[in-house]
């Protein structure tokens, strides 16, 4: 694991390419060595740039911050060929305990949102020892995989044109020759109040150009929806969510007013998923994007978890 240093936002970011059993995971490392470890997820499609302001505000609060790139994100591989290309959920927990293990980081705060959020609930849920505090954009994020046969409202469902595309070879083949159109498509959809420019895409969707992007994409719409089987290597992890595991870490949810995927009355119910300290926060004029649209909140969540 060879380390890699650049500057940006005026601090020294460590690249670090820490290798788990399936991956070698690209991470970007900023704030003392010896501050309280964080680790930042991010989610489908969005890359570590998601994070740049929290990560450099939590820098200087004198945390140890880590932000990786998602399997089929960036400068992430696969070790193997022979790996399936899985987007599970159970696969994106696994990554992150995997993570956690190979920089010896022995306990953290989780932070994520979309995909991202979903591993750090599946880790605070299954592996509580190791989470200090989780903060999760849309609330409780672990799929009901066994109940996502049931139609929502049309107004809901309309929402997840993009999965039901990508349940479709043609999604696939979509994606992979509109991937930046495509995904642009998304943010502004999921964000509508986010006026975001070209330079801000661009810096992320550099991201998309890795080879097991779509792979990894579509497997994930499909998994959960029962429409293409999960990862042997982490059916122990699938069979452990699929019984709805609480977490008892101290949380504390965002939740964007006008995210365009997961209406805000959504996560109104989740709180019994929590067992532990809870708050549920909604963000006025705030998209689905929300590390991005609303660093600051993210920054607050993760200091009072600590205590400050």
């Amino acid at each position: 694991m060879t380390p890699a240093n650049a500057q940006q936002d005026g601090q020294q970011v460590t690249i670090l390419r820490p290798r788990t059993d399936t991956l070698e995971i690209a991470c970007e490392v900023r704030g003392p060595e010896a501050g309280p470890a964080v680790i930042l997820m991010h989610g489908f499609p969005d890359d570590a740039r998601a994070w740049d302001v929290v990560a450099a505000q939590l820098a200087t609060a004198g945390c140890r911050v880590y932000v990786p790139y998602l399997r089929g994100y960036g400068a992430t591989r696969f070790l193997s060929a022979e790996t399936p290309r899985s987007g599970e959920q159970a696969a994106l927990g696994h990554d992150l305990l995997g993570l956690m293990d190979a920089l010896r980081i022995p306990r953290a705060i989780l932070v994520g949102y979309d995909w991202g959020g979903r591993a750090a609930c599946v880790v605070a849920a299954l592996w509580p020892e190791r989470v200090a505090g989780l903060v999760t954009g849309a609330g409780y994020n672990i799929q009901d995989i066994a109940a996502s046969g049931q139609p929502a409202a049309p107004a809901l469902e309309v929402r997840f044109w993009y999965q039901w595309y990508f349940q479709l070879e043609r999604g696939r083949a979509g994606l992979t020759q509109n991937r930046r159109p495509l995904c642009r498509q998304l943010w502004e959809q999921w964000s509508p109040t986010w006026k975001f420019d070209d330079a801000t895409f661009n810096r992320t969707a550099v991201s998309f150009d890795n080879p097991d992007f779509v792979d990894v994409s579509i497997h994930s719409y499909r998994h959960r929806y029962g429409a293409a089987p999960g990862d042997p290597a982490v059916a122990e992890i699938e069979a452990g969510l699929a019984k709805r595991p609480t977490i008892a870490v101290p949380s504390i949810t965002l939740q964007g007013e006008m995210d365009g995927v997961t209406v805000a009355e959504g996560s109104a119910g989740h709180a019994r998923y929590f067992t532990g300290p809870y708050d549920r926060r909604v963000l006025a004029n705030v998209g689905h994007f929300l590390p991005h649209e609303a660093p600051e909140p993210h920054v607050r969540a993760v200091l009072e978890l600590m205590g400050r």
